[in-house]
């Protein structure tokens, strides 16, 4: 379906297309979903969530302060409203050690006005005067608690919708960092991200422009370029069938994120997202993950020294391949001298 410009899912003409300048290298970015524990096997709930995931904040934050990466944390409401994080993350910020952005979890953002269910999961789902206030009310707790207005966004699950566009830059946020590219989440009420660009790209609205830096997932494999359209045409008979065209080699889904995804999988991305002069690798993780017992990819002490392994190995082979950290300040920077040249 054709979609009007203005909106996330119109994917851009070229002319909007972020690209390296010449001799400039692709650099890498850290996001980081910092939400409550929750069961994810779970039907949606507005209570019953845990927040004892929020000490290992600062083990994190320690750690890539060692690595000389500045994460963005973008914080959801639960998080907000949480002391503890706000001493750990604001500190953090208040030193250049961090920056802090938004992710709406629309279940347990006010105003509660809708159903909670997978569809309305999505805020892009819900009716656009609920979306607004939502967003209102997460960018102005943000602005309260931190001290800073939030100008990076990220819906939870990705749930864009077609006006998030020009709410966001009514709202002040400049940048979005919600479309998963390679993703098509249309079988649980979600958005089809399945063509989006992995390059960041400008969406202009009536309001402003706003930057979206797609989170990175490549496709490897000996069908080359082709590999995308191959792999969504034949994963729509299920996960088993994308895990075969792994196995035989010929393309592979791999997104840039120590959750489900092996190091040595992950260096391969790197790879192909240098050999395509990406301008941003934008990895991302949640942030439960920092404590044994929250999510499926971290169950114990053991995953977890997996995890810090991961980006162990992973950041010395960013380092080997010249691709240096950066942050929101960094890339809205570069976005707005590709634009200016």
């Amino acid at each position: 379906m054709v979609q009007p410009a203005g909106n996330f899912f119109a994917y851009p003409a070229a002319s909007d297309l972020v690209e390296l300048a010449t001799g400039e290298r692709s650099r890498f970015w850290v996001t980081i979903d910092t939400e409550e524990d929750f069961d994810w096997a779970a039907p949606f709930a507005r209570t019953g969530y845990g927040l004892a995931s929020v000490p290992a904040l600062a083990d994190c934050q320690s750690y890539f302060a060692r690595a000389n990466v500045k994460p963005i944390y973008l914080v959801d409401w639960p998080i907000v409203a949480d002391d503890r994080a706000v001493a750990i993350l604001g500190a953090a910020q208040a030193s250049g050690g961090c920056e802090i952005g938004a992710q709406l979890h629309p279940w347990v953002t006010p105003p509660h006005n809708e159903d909670v269910n997978a569809r309305n999961s999505y805020t892009g789902n819900l009716p656009a005067d609920l979306q607004r206030a939502k967003m209102t009310v997460l960018r102005d707790a943000i602005r309260d608690r931190f001290g800073v207005s939030p100008t990076v966004y990220r819906a939870g699950r990705y749930g864009l919708g077609a006006d998030s566009a020009t709410m966001l830059a009514e709202l002040g946020f400049r940048c979005d960092t919600s479309v998963r590219a390679g993703f098509d989440y249309r079988a649980g009420h979600g958005p089809d991200y399945r063509a989006a660009p992995l390059h960041p790209w400008w969406v202009r609205t009536d309001a402003g422009a706003v930057l979206e830096m797609p989170v990175t997932t490549l496709f490897g494999g000996l069908l080359g370029g082709a590999g995308r359209k191959v792999y969504h045409r034949i994963a729509r008979n299920g996960t088993h069938a994308g895990a075969a065209l792994a196995r035989l080699g010929l393309v592979e889904r791999i997104a840039l994120t120590p959750e489900g995804i092996p190091a040595a999988r992950a260096c391969k991305a790197i790879d192909l997202a240098v050999d395509l002069r990406l301008p941003v690798l934008n990895f991302s993780f949640h942030s439960p993950s920092l404590q044994p017992g929250n999510t499926p990819y971290v169950r114990s002490q053991a995953d977890l020294d997996r995890f810090y392994r991961w980006w162990d190995v992973v950041l010395d082979h960013l380092a080997r391949r010249g691709v240096e950290p950066t942050t929101a300040d960094g890339i809205w920077a570069m976005a707005q001298r590709r634009a200016a040249g």
